[in-house]
């Protein structure tokens, strides 16, 4: 598998960095930048956007994201994905400011464009 492999959409289900039985739900984007690298963008409950880049090896991919809050506020973090195959990453997340007690998770199943059939 290659970077290139990993490019698309996917939705996504998650859990915060706290001890709330709380999941999210969203939009992984992810693309390519000109020296191979990967792009990120996340929009979770069609509201909040994070952005962040990192990088693919051993079918692992790491990422630096980071986001505003509703007061102007940025949040930074990493994120890792284990990606078990192109269409399914299974990952673990924390960020500066979380709950240094507990571990975000996140799994993400690549969104499959319709195809028509004549």
């Amino acid at each position: 598998m290659t970077a290139a492999d990993l490019v698309g959409e996917f939705s996504i289900i998650g859990s915060n960095q706290n001890d709330s039985d709380l999941n999210y739900r969203g939009i992984l984007t992810l693309q390519l930048d000109e020296n191979k690298r990967i792009n990120a963008k996340w929009l979770i409950h069609n509201e909040q956007e994070q952005t962040g880049s990192g990088f693919f090896k051993d079918n692992i991919l790491v990422i630096n994201f980071e986001y505003l809050d509703e007061d102007s506020f940025i949040y930074k973090g990493t994120v890792v994905y284990r990606c078990l195959t192109k269409d399914i990453l299974d990952g673990f997340w924390s960020e500066e400011y979380g709950d240094p007690k507990f571990i975000g998770t996140e799994r993400c199943f690549r969104i499959k464009e319709n195809i028509e059939v004549s």
